[in-house]
């Protein structure tokens, strides 16, 4: 399958999230019973010590930058949208959707993009009251009609068992780590104690670079030397 893309038709991604609050006890109080009740058969950690994973549900957290990268000619150019209005992200991303990657030879990638990325820009753009781009679109869809790409996935190869980070496929593949700086468990703290906007965009970017470059080492291809990264 790999020796038929065309890597200009792929689009890379990630995406970062934040709590909508930072602290439990701030969460709305129609809110809070609900987050309460997801966790009432644990009984080793309170619903308000689960708080701190609060940034991988979409229904408790939000987008706060969706970077992306796509090869054109020479270059692998690097785009983000973020700031602390989600809707507008989600607009400006989808424009860029509905405008150049909206043909069925179009491909979306990320690393566990099939288990979170995908997922959970489909359900913040529901929330905001936007409509799927036909890319994210797919409801009703056969596994085949559906043009994404998962880097997690290929490196399965079929096998269920395991998660792989970006992190660990960055190292063993001998590229440049996207997290010398912070990492995912980090975000959260950045946003809201920091508000350090750009730090957590450079980060989605470089996370960005790495999938693109993990998707060329699994297809026999050299990495993209820093020279002919640009970032718009």
């Amino acid at each position: 399958m790999l020796e038929t893309i065309k890597l200009s038709n792929v689009l890379f991604l990630d995406i970062e999230t934040a709590p909508i609050v930072y602290k439990y006890e701030d969460l709305d109080p129609k809110l809070k019973p609900l987050w309460d009740s997801k966790f009432r058969f644990q009984t080793t950690e309170t619903p308000e010590m689960h708080y701190k994973k609060a940034g991988i549900f979409a229904e408790f957290s939000k987008i706060i930058c969706i970077s992306v990268g796509f090869f054109n000619e020479e270059t692998f150019r690097i785009k983000s949208f973020s700031g602390n209005d989600e809707k507008k992200i989600l607009e400006d991303f989808s424009a860029l959707l509905n405008k150049h990657f909206n043909r069925k030879d179009h491909l979306l990638c990320a690393h566990n993009g099939k288990e979170f990325d995908f997922p959970f820009m489909c359900r913040r753009l529901l929330i905001n009251g936007l409509k799927l781009p036909k890319t994210l679109a797919i409801s009703g869809k056969k596994p085949w009609e559906i043009n994404h790409l998962d880097t997690m996935e290929l490196w399965k190869f079929g096998d269920y068992k395991n998660y792989t980070s970006l992190n660990l496929l960055a190292s063993i593949f001998n590229i440049p780590t996207p997290k010398d700086d912070i990492d995912g468990s980090d975000v959260a703290r950045v946003y809201w104690e920091e508000k350090n906007l750009k730090r957590i965009v450079t980060y989605c970017q470089k996370d960005v670079l790495t999938v693109a470059q993990l998707l060329l080492r699994f297809m026999g291809e050299p990495l993209i030397e820093n020279k002919n990264v640009v970032v718009a």
